[in-house]
C-alpha cells in the first residue's frame, strides 16, 4: 500500500513538474514575443560618432568605437553624450587632443566585427573600444562562436598596434524592456557571454572591462540610466560606462601619446 502511494505521488509530482515547466516556457515565450514587438529607439537616430576634442596643442590620440548600438551611441542625440564622446571629453580634459571615430553598427554581434575592424584600421587608431555582446546573448549565439569571433577581431587590432579594450556584455537583467522572468534569464545569459568575451579578449592580448559587473547595480536601481525605450543607455548610462572604461583608456592614451612626437599648433 505504501509503495503504491509513493508511486502515485511520484507520478503526480512528475506530472506537476512537467506542467509547471511547460507553463514557464509558455510565459517566457510570450514575453520574448512582446519584447521583440516593442518600439525601440530608431537605429538611424544615433549621432554621427566623429569629431575632435581638446586643445590643438595637446598630444594627439586617435580613438575608435566598434561594436553594436551601444558603441554607436543609440539612445542619445549628441555625440558628446555617447560613451565614445564622453571618453573623448575626459581625455581632452587631461590635455589630449582626441580624434574620435566610430564604426559600430546597431544590431551587430561578434561575428559582424570583421568589417568594422577593416574600416577602423583605415583611420590608423591608437586605441579601440569595442562594446558588444547584448545581441549575442539575446539571440542565443553559442559561446565558442563568440570567443572565436571576438578573439579574431581583437587579435587583428592588437597586431596592427592598436591598444584594444572590450566593454563586455552589459547587465541585461537591468533592462526594463524585458519582463520577468525573461529579464532574469537574459541577465544570467549576459553574464555567461561577458565571461566568454573576457576570456577571448585576454587570449588575444586585449583588455576586457566588465561593464555589467561595474555598472549593473546602478542601472538596476536608477531608471534614469536607460533611454526612452528602457533598453539602450541614456546619457547618464553612457556616462557610467565611460567612467568604467576611462582609467584603462587614459593609461593607454598616456603610453601612446608619449611615443608620438608633439605636433605644432
Amino acid at each position: 500500500m505504501t509503495g503504491s502511494l509513493v508511486r502515485r505521488a511520484g507520478r503526480a509530482f512528475t506530472a506537476g513538474t512537467v506542467a509547471s515547466a511547460v507553463a514557464a516556457i509558455a510565459v517566457v515565450s510570450a514575453e520574448a514575443v512582446l519584447a521583440a514587438r516593442r518600439e525601440y529607439v530608431d537605429p538611424d537616430s544615433a549621432p554621427a560618432l566623429e569629431g575632435e576634442f581638446g586643445d590643438t596643442a595637446g598630444r594627439e590620440v586617435r580613438l575608435v568605437l566598434l561594436g553594436d548600438s551601444t558603441g554607436a551611441g543609440l539612445g542619445v542625440g549628441a555625440v558628446g553624450e555617447t560613451v565614445g564622446g564622453q571618453l573623448a571629453q575626459r581625455l581632452a580634459r587631461r590635455g589630449y587632443r582626441v580624434r574620435l571615430a566610430g564604426v559600430a553598427v546597431s544590431g551587430s554581434r561578434c561575428r559582424d566585427l570583421g568589417l568594422q575592424v577593416s574600416r577602423a584600421l583605415l583611420g590608423r587608431p591608437d586605441i579601440a573600444v569595442i562594446c558588444i555582446g547584448a545581441n549575442d546573448a539575446l539571440r542565443g549565439v553559442r559561446l565558442p562562436s563568440i570567443r572565436r569571433d571576438l578573439a579574431e577581431a581583437v587579435g587583428r587590432l592588437q597586431r596592427a598596434g592598436v591598444h584594444t579594450f572590450v566593454g563586455t556584455c552589459p547587465d541585461l537583467g537591468a533592462s526594463r524592456a524585458l519582463a520577468q522572468p525573461l529579464r532574469a534569464i537574459a541577465g544570467r545569459r549576459g553574464r555567461q557571454v561577458a565571461a566568454a568575451e573576457a576570456a577571448a579578449t585576454r587570449a588575444a592580448n586585449g583588455e576586457p572591462i566588465d561593464i555589467g559587473l561595474i555598472t549593473g547595480p546602478v542601472f538596476r536601481a536608477d531608471p534614469g540610466t536607460l533611454s526612452e525605450d528602457c533598453f539602450h543607455p541614456s546619457a547618464d548610462g553612457y556616462r557610467l560606462w565611460a567612467e568604467a572604461l576611462h582609467p584603462a583608456v587614459e593609461a593607454a592614451a598616456r603610453d601612446r601619446a608619449a611615443a608620438k612626437p608633439r605636433r605644432r599648433a
